[in-house]
């Protein structure tokens, strides 16, 4: 299955509204040539606007890093898929390790928060992942396969085709350190079937499936020629359009 690699940078509690737009303006020149290969970028919701704006009619998509599931109500400090589609937002991560860990997001809820980003029409990036501790204890696997099943309960297998997944390792993330790429594709390889088994060869072979996880120029290569990596979910790295370039041209 020839699957187009999504690189997707999550800027995370990063840039004011003016650095935000300055990091887009320093990207768009480096990956205008770039072909065959899906961009993101994920600001923080005070930038989506301004971001959005200097996105539109480029091949960059707009990205966003969190979303309630209810459409609205007193949900105070939250934002909606229509909030977000209305700014022009594509794709929503959910399920992040840091909203995970942090802020005590739960399995039902991240499958909760897929169907509602598809019922407004976007499309989920879900991630799902180990801590040291549950890699260390070899439950990674089993991890992850419940990760993975309840984050697609809701779901219909046409939708499930179209879901972007993101495996990243809760040890690899902001530590510097990041699965080789074996131990990368073990896991990749071990989601992709799984999927054939629950939803048939057909959609596991579109599902793209990103690596998230201290991906950086200078491993991007190796992690992406694996034959289940399907890009990367960036952090730190995505934060310096030089660095970001260099992983989206990997990709390309």
């Amino acid at each position: 299955m020839n699957r187009v690699p999504f690189v997707c940078g999550n800027w995370k509690m990063h840039n004011t509204v003016e650095d935000a737009v300055a990091l887009v303006d320093a990207l768009l020149p480096r990956v205008a040539s770039y072909a065959g290969v899906e961009i993101g970028v994920a600001p923080t919701f005070t930038a989506l606007h301004a971001v959005g704006k200097r996105l539109a009619g480029t091949q960059i998509r707009l990205c966003a890093q969190n979303v309630h599931f209810e459409k609205q109500g007193a949900y105070t400090g939250e934002i909606s898929v229509a909030m977000l589609k209305e700014l022009g937002v594509s794709y929503v991560i959910i399920g992040h390790s840091e909203r995970r860990t942090l802020f005590g997001e739960t399995d039902e809820g991240c499958g909760k928060k897929v169907a509602a980003v598809f019922a407004g029409d976007l499309r989920p990036i879900l991630c799902i992942g180990e801590t040291l501790a549950e890699r260390d204890a070899n439950q990674t696997l089993s991890v992850v396969d419940r990760q993975l099943a309840a984050g697609l309960a809701a779901i219909s297998p046409e939708q499930v085709a179209q879901t972007v997944l993101a495996y990243e390792p809760v040890w690899a993330i902001g530590t510097g350190r990041n699965a080789t790429p074996a131990q990368a594709q073990e896991v990749h390889a071990h989601l992709r079937a799984g999927l054939v088994e629950r939803y048939g060869k057909n959609i596991a072979d579109q599902v793209r499936i990103q690596y998230g996880g201290s991906m950086k120029p200078e491993n991007a290569r190796d992690l992406l020629v694996q034959t289940d990596v399907d890009g990367g979910l960036i952090g730190g790295a995505a934060l310096k359009a030089e660095s970001f370039a260099a992983i989206i041209a990997a990709a390309s």
